[in-house]
């Protein structure tokens, strides 16, 4: 009995060593998890064993299954904003900026579709309450403001608020990627060639929407 024991803290105590491995180890599981049962068949004791780890392991990086979501919300808005920021260096011209933005916000959705429904679906009851993934979404969100800031001042992007512009080029390309993700347009969009031909079309909506009147 002390023999086990013994076997089951050494094995608590190399788990608890891995510190950001662990972590790391854990949203990963979780994402496939939510990738093949959805949020709403998510339990934390499942991703351990997916993990392969002890049920009380996910508790020494994450208070609750709440926290370990915002977790993966987190690494999703982090990957499209340095996605985001990618476009912006390659990408100069203000108009085709905007367009491009776009066409990556699809195609993130595409690449990662369990995280796109955890960052913005209602598994996290009050985001603000997880503090690292307010801050990795309002980065994300504060690049789409710049390109837009940017594009009124040269004089392709229309006079106002551009926070209410960029709500506007947002919903547009989320409402996109969530059909796209959803399999709705499916008899339309038989691939990732034909979603980014998709993508690039609507998204060129952009700049007439955004255009000085």
């Amino acid at each position: 009995m002390a023999r086990a024991t013994r076997r089951r803290e050494r094995a608590r105590g190399a788990e608890a060593d891995g510190g950001g491995d662990l972590a790391r180890k854990l949203i990963d599981a979780a994402t496939t998890l939510i990738a093949e049962r959805g949020p709403q068949a998510f339990s934390l004791r499942e991703v351990a064993r997916r993990a392969r780890v002890s049920e009380a392991a996910p508790y020494w990086h994450f208070a609750s299954k709440e926290a370990l979501l915002a977790a993966v919300a987190e690494q999703g808005f982090t990957e499209l904003a340095a996605t985001m920021a990618d476009v912006r260096r390659r990408v100069r011209d203000p108009r085709r900026q905007i367009q491009q933005l776009g066409v990556a916000y699809v195609g993130f959705a595409l690449a990662r579709p369990s995280h796109l429904r955890i960052m913005f679906g209602p598994e996290i009851a009050d985001k603000t309450s997880h503090p690292t993934l307010r801050a990795a979404g309002a980065r994300a969100f504060g690049l789409l403001i710049a390109a837009i800031t940017e594009a009124q001042r040269a004089g392709y992007a229309r006079r106002g608020n551009a926070w209410n512009l960029a709500v506007f080029a947002w919903s547009l390309v989320h409402g996109l990627s969530a059909l796209l993700v959803d399999g709705q347009l499916r008899d339309r969009v038989r691939n990732r060639r034909d979603a980014a031909a998709l993508a690039s079309r609507v998204t060129k909506l952009l700049e007439t929407g955004l255009a000085p009147r």
